[in-house]
């Protein structure tokens, strides 16, 4: 009979929790919020001026930490001031959907 190493298991199912990322957000929720981005961002998350950020195809985490950071006041310089207003009224929801449906571009 074989033994059953409860450490390694246990430690095993851990490592895989923490590993899952997050719940995506609704695509579709964010494409629909997306419409006031495509100013700047481009209708297809790739924007036509070379000193704004294209967002299709950014990394979801990524997204949702620059979003996070610009509705707290915590990213500087730049274009800042205006992405704080542009974010300041965003839920947590919201901010999900937006990274999830420009994460979803290529």
């Amino acid at each position: 009979m074989k033994t059953i190493n409860h450490a390694i298991i246990a430690a095993t199912l851990a490592a895989s929790v923490f590993a899952t990322p997050a719940i995506a957000g609704d695509i579709a929720a964010g494409k629909a919020k997306a419409a006031v981005c495509a100013a700047c961002h481009g209708a297809d998350g790739k924007a036509i001026i070379p000193t704004y950020p294209n967002l299709a195809g950014q990394h979801e985490e990524y997204l949702k930490l620059a979003l996070k950071a610009y509705k707290n006041g915590e990213r500087k310089g730049g274009q800042a001031a205006i992405m704080a207003g542009m974010a300041m009224p965003l839920s947590d929801a919201d901010i999900d959907n937006l990274a999830a449906y420009f994460a979803s571009l290529k």
